[in-house]
């Protein structure tokens, strides 16, 4: 009888690449002006990036497009959100018994905190030039920066398994 082992290092190979956008737009308008300028076509998934926080559950907005020809998975995700949390006070004052509402933000990669997107390229044969993406990224106004985070260097990179 043969014995077949798993090694855990086989689970753990990250096959993506990660460019961090810093802009001021929303979602669509970043996802227009890429879809303008990359021969792709990124449109709003009903599956958003759902993430487990202290206070309950929150989720991050999600752009997909699928290259089964080049076999290339594209994903746009923003990666601040605000979660907003009703706290009820019971004090003996003039505004005893009111409701606070509180607004925190929470982000889908806590140490990457001044990114506003990242773009997700899921590539399985190594087909793409991820220097001349952020070239063309880099060349929309709207676009402050755009580079290529390291994902070795991420903590919190469960949060990118979706």
């Amino acid at each position: 009888m043969a014995i077949h082992k798993l090694d855990i290092g086989e689970f753990d190979e990250i096959d993506y690449y990660l460019i961090a956008i810093h802009t001021s737009l929303e979602d669509y308008r970043l996802a227009y002006f890429i879809n303008q300028k990359l021969p792709i076509n990124l449109g709003k998934s009903k599956d958003e990036v759902h993430i487990k926080i202290k206070g309950g559950e929150t989720q991050f907005s999600r752009f997909y497009y699928d290259d089964t020809e080049n076999s290339v998975a594209w994903d746009l995700i923003q990666n601040t959100n605000e979660v907003f949390q009703q706290n009820r006070e019971t004090t003996n004052n003039l505004f005893s018994d009111s409701t606070i509402e509180m607004a925190t933000k929470v982000y889908l990669l806590p140490e990457l905190k001044k990114v506003d997107y990242f773009l997700k390229i899921e590539n399985s044969n190594d087909t793409i030039d991820v220097s001349k993406i952020k070239q063309i990224l880099n060349t929309i106004d709207e676009i402050s920066t755009a580079y290529a985070v390291e994902t070795d260097q991420i903590k919190s990179k469960n949060n990118l398994i979706f």
